[in-house]
């Protein structure tokens, strides 16, 4: 194997096995930093050493063994924790790993559910959750995330490094929490996951409408999620929810990166595959027997769209019906602003628009673009063409990304046209 073909394959690797390495390592030395430096000197001595011996048959043994060796030389250097170095150096030395080609250790999916619960802590703030999660759990680098949410990668690793001194500070615990702090803690963790999912689905800013890569990465930890915690709905419910979603992506942007509305969409370029696992998934959802959340309603709703072989055979009587229910769990302007439109389809347009009014005075949507978006659809669907206008003009200097704000001004001088006859 030559030294590029050798690299390739340790990249691979590393985007594979780099979250159980993580998750194993901070078990051992309880802090999350320190594990993720290990975790990458493992790396840079299997740079070394593989393009000279080979890849081993197990590469995640063959690391996780290489952080532990690595771990106990820097505890037994640091004279400053004499202590704690004889506790976990004993600890190290007797813990037995005695095949490299078995499994990286047989809790590795209960250090890995450790480590989301870690990275999601509440004691961060949203942002350092997202930077966090994707770091430690998605293996991106420093650059690739500050790329996804459009800041400087200064920044950004900043925003890591402050987000593990905050963990260390509050010495936050490596475990999965139980009881009752159980469900609000893995809420922060669904909210982190689809945080990251919507921000690929629809960016709230840049020049692209959708970015897949961050989709698929939101994906991927949400069916890591699902296999280690199985008795969860609202688990389930979130990868229902983003398999149906992703299953539109290649139908959301035109040649040019333009947005495509879903009832302008040509269903034949869904993902009928992703369609079907999120299907699953729901039903999955509704075998816990648990109670119906935020995330199983949203994916009953994207499931109603998905079942629906044209835009026109759409049940928005039962959409009206599902938002009103998730209404009443989750209230949210937003979620009303969502029945508003299934309403209007539903009922009509004028039915709709006086939805819509009852939500103009709500502080949270004063700058909300999509609330003069929906708007101005509907007055134009009820001939008041110049009003639409304005609103769709008003929406368009609400949005900071490009492609939208394109669309939106488009729709504006379609409906200037529609009101002066031309």
């Amino acid at each position: 194997m030559s030294a590029s073909d050798a690299h390739r394959t340790i990249e691979t690797v590393w985007r594979i096995e780099a979250p159980k390495l993580i998750a194993g390592l901070t078990r051992i030395t309880r802090d999350v930093g320190r594990a993720e430096e290990l975790a990458q000197d493992a790396l840079v001595a299997a740079l070394k050493q593989w393009p000279q011996d080979g890849v081993p048959r197990n590469p995640g043994a063959w690391l996780m063994q290489a952080g532990k060796h690595r771990a106990l030389d820097s505890l037994r250097r640091d004279k400053l924790l004499a202590r704690k170095h004889q506790e976990l150096g004993h600890q190290l030395e007797t813990e037995t790993t005695p095949d490299l080609d078995a499994a990286l250790d047989d809790d590795v999916g209960d250090d890995l559910l450790r480590l989301v619960f870690t990275a999601c802590h509440p004691v961060l703030s949203t942002e350092a959750r997202l930077a966090l999660t994707l770091r430690l759990l998605g293996g991106l680098t420093t650059e690739e995330i500050a790329r996804a949410f459009l800041v400087p990668e200064p920044t950004m690793a900043q925003r890591i490094v402050r987000a593990k001194k905050t963990l260390a500070d509050a010495k936050v615990p490596f475990e999965v929490p139980h009881g009752a702090e159980l469900a609000e803690r893995l809420e922060s963790v669904l909210e982190v996951v689809y945080l990251i999912f919507n921000e690929g689905y629809a960016a709230t800013a840049g020049e692209d409408w959708i970015r897949p890569a961050l989709c698929e990465e939101a994906l991927r930890l949400g069916r890591i999620l699902a296999e280690l915690a199985p008795l969860e709905p609202e688990v389930h419910g979130l990868v229902a929810l983003m398999e149906i979603q992703a299953s539109r992506l290649r139908a959301r942007v035109g040649p040019s990166g333009e947005p495509i509305l879903l009832l302008d969409q040509n269903r034949a370029c869904w993902d009928h595959l992703l369609i079907g696992r999120g299907l699953a998934a729901i039903k999955r959802a509704r075998a816990t027997g648990g109670v119906i959340g935020p995330y199983l309603l949203q994916a009953e709703l994207a499931a109603c769209h998905a079942r629906a072989r044209t835009a026109e055979e759409t049940d928005w009587v039962r959409i009206a019906v599902l938002y009103g229910a998730l209404a009443a769990i989750n209230p949210s302007p937003i979620v009303e602003l969502n029945r508003a439109v299934a309403i209007s389809m539903a009922e009509g347009p004028a039915a709709g628009l006086a939805a819509v009014e009852r939500l103009a005075s709500e502080p949270s949507l004063k700058n909300y673009h999509l609330l003069p978006s929906v708007r101005a659809d509907l007055l134009g669907k009820l001939d008041r063409h110049g009003e639409a206008q304005a609103e769709f003009e008003r929406a368009a200097a609400m949005t900071r990304n490009v492609q939208e704000r394109t669309l939106l001004l488009a729709r504006a001088e379609n409906a200037r046209r529609a009101a002066s006859g031309a």
